[in-house]
């Protein structure tokens, strides 16, 4: 199974490195003004991507911490022992 997973994962990243290599013209990036910088699309289209991940796993963070500090609130208030010592 796990060489299954490796050679999914080598067949994909061929496919993606093809994918930037044709796709490697230059694009222009406007700004506010007038500011102008010549990219490849490659490296716009990876940095675009890399930000999306940033932001999604933090914002997937921010939830799993909460939902881990509700379950030890929840686990200490429901624990017979945690009560029987402090009585």
């Amino acid at each position: 199974m796990k060489t299954l997973v490796w050679l999914l994962r080598i067949v994909i990243f061929i496919l993606l490195f093809g994918l930037a290599v044709k796709n490697s013209g230059s694009i222009q990036l406007r700004f506010f003004l007038d500011m102008n910088w010549q990219w490849p699309l490659s490296l716009v289209l990876l940095a675009t991507f890399a930000g999306g991940t940033v932001v999604g796993m933090s914002a997937g963070f921010a939830t799993m911490v909460r939902q881990r500090r509700e379950i030890g609130r929840l686990g200490r208030a429901n624990n017979p022992t945690n009560e029987a010592r402090h009585s």
